[in-house]
């Protein structure tokens, strides 16, 4: 958690317009009002995945430079330009690392016939993928304090993935995830149904008011 703190901390001028998807919204969901106690502990998770908007605002400084003044340090993967990048924690010792990701609309090809899979947006390097748009609909927000094990100089509110747009975005990614990605999948749809146990009416209807008619609109053929 204070890793995952000082990265929150570093991000503090863009809470308001990303949102924190993956295990650590998973993570998360047990302080939410609607959850319910569960008896055994979170899946562990090294990275953060950071929804961005591609129309993020960006002021006098940039996220790059923030994360860098916070003790981030980026790792570039693969041959995309801009490449993939992992914005780790110091030396990388400590395992944990963060990763920016914004929808990915259109074939999924540039002009000139190469993959579209990343973009710069407020210096940091996003890669785009398929259905991301549906985390960004109505997310959670959830107080971070110390009771949480939250350290840090600010209390911020921090914007998740709500509980049936991580599920629906899950299920439509299926069928293109590898097997060890597939399964652990599974595994994070199970448990949050379980946390939400007592409130799956409340998710059914969120998903149908507010999340599916948006996913149609986007994705006309998404098996829903």
């Amino acid at each position: 958690m204070e890793d995952f703190s000082r990265l929150i901390e570093a991000l503090d001028p863009w809470l308001p317009d990303v949102v924190i998807v993956g295990g650590w919204a998973h993570r998360l969901y047990r302080f939410h009002p609607l959850a319910q106690d569960v008896d055994y502990p979170p899946l562990f998770t090294l990275d953060t995945d950071v929804a961005v908007p591609q129309g993020l605002p960006v002021g006098e400084i940039n996220i790059v430079d923030r994360l860098r003044k916070y003790g981030f340090e980026e790792k570039f993967l693969g041959d995309d330009q801009p490449p993939i990048t992992r914005y780790t924690l110091g030396s990388e010792e400590s395992g944990f690392f963060a990763e920016f990701l914004t929808p990915l609309s259109g074939s999924g090809y540039k002009r000139d016939g190469e993959r579209d899979t990343t973009i710069r947006i407020a210096g940091v390097s996003s890669q785009k993928l398929r259905y991301l748009e549906i985390l960004l609909q109505q997310p959670w927000s959830i107080h971070l304090d110390r009771s949480m094990g939250h350290v840090s100089n600010i209390e911020p509110k921090v914007r998740i993935a709500n509980a049936a747009s991580f599920i629906g975005q899950k299920l439509l990614i299926n069928e293109k995830r590898e097997p060890r990605h597939r399964a652990k999948d599974v595994l994070y749809i199970h448990d949050t149904i379980e946390i939400f146990g007592d409130s799956l009416d409340a998710l059914k209807a969120m998903w149908s008011e507010e999340v599916k008619p948006h996913v149609l609109s986007e994705h006309p053929k998404a098996a829903m």
